[in-house]
């Protein structure tokens, strides 16, 4: 396989992790996929855009490079149910729309998923689990958040209009209630944007299996509604006009999340 993930290492305990940012296909997927499925319209677009102030926080970035179509980084590894009700796989075979993803006799062959796992997967679990271990050895604490973001209207998995930030921590057992508390009470602090704290999105695989408040690596997810910066329909373009006003939100809710950590562990 070619470059998998994007990693760059920070100077401050946050790692920000964008599983579900990558485009690449393999040839078995791209050849597969039927053609409403060829745009990749269930992609997390531009969240490496969106978070490109992180650098300047200080904060470690690791995105995919391999699209969701591919391989789900965010299920766990045996492909256990995360939600009920509708929901995607490890390996996606429906798009968000419930749609079947794959063309009749086209889906990938079980060695060729088994390679995905191997070799898309893992190094991207691999490289999480290694940093956040860095982070911990370095300054006695980690915090992870899982950046992703959602198309605002998807009726096959919830109703009505998704809030603009949805927090998840699995419902509290992710991280620490008073970080959780904090990042609410921000996003509070700007009523043009609705949000919500473990509603429909409670948390991956990626918040649900890192995250553990006993072991001091607070993790949070946030499922951020796509009409916040970026067209979502097709060519998918970012919206500067849109992204840049919601940048402020983001850039102060990691910033929040320094803050508490230091706050939190200086008391120790």
């Amino acid at each position: 396989m070619d470059k998998v993930l994007t990693f760059k290492q920070g100077r401050v305990p946050l790692l920000i992790s964008m599983p579900h940012a990558g485009i690449k296909l393999t040839p078995a997927v791209e050849a597969g996929l039927i053609p409403e499925a060829q745009s990749l319209p269930d992609t997390d677009w531009h969240i490496p855009r969106l978070y490109a102030f992180a650098a300047e926080l200080g904060a470690s970035t690791l995105a995919a490079e391999y699209s969701r179509f591919v391989i789900d980084l965010n299920r766990p590894e045996d492909d256990a149910p995360l939600y009920a009700g509708a929901t995607t796989g490890l390996f996606p075979a429906t798009l968000f729309d419930g749609v079947p993803l794959f063309r009749e006799g086209q889906v990938p062959t079980a060695q060729a998923r088994a390679t995905y796992l191997k070799t898309i997967w893992q190094p991207y679990h691999r490289t999480l689990q290694q940093e956040l271990k860095r982070l911990k050895e370095e300054f006695g604490y980690a915090l992870l958040f899982d950046a992703h973001s959602i198309r605002s209207h998807v009726p096959h998995l919830f109703e009505g209009r998704l809030p603009d930030f949805n927090l998840g921590t699995f419902n509290g057992a992710s991280c620490d209630p008073q970080l959780a508390s904090d990042l609410e009470a921000l996003c509070a602090e700007h009523p043009a944007y609705s949000h919500v704290l473990n509603g429909r999105f409670k948390g991956g695989h990626i918040t649900r299996h890192y995250g553990s408040p006993v072991d001091n690596i607070h993790a949070v997810q946030l499922e951020l509604a796509q009409c916040n910066y970026m067209e979502e329909l097709e060519p998918f373009n970012y919206r500067e006009d849109l992204a840049a006003p919601t940048q402020v939100v983001l850039e102060q809710l990691l910033t929040r999340m320094i803050a508490w950590g230091q706050e939190r562990y200086a008391k120790r």
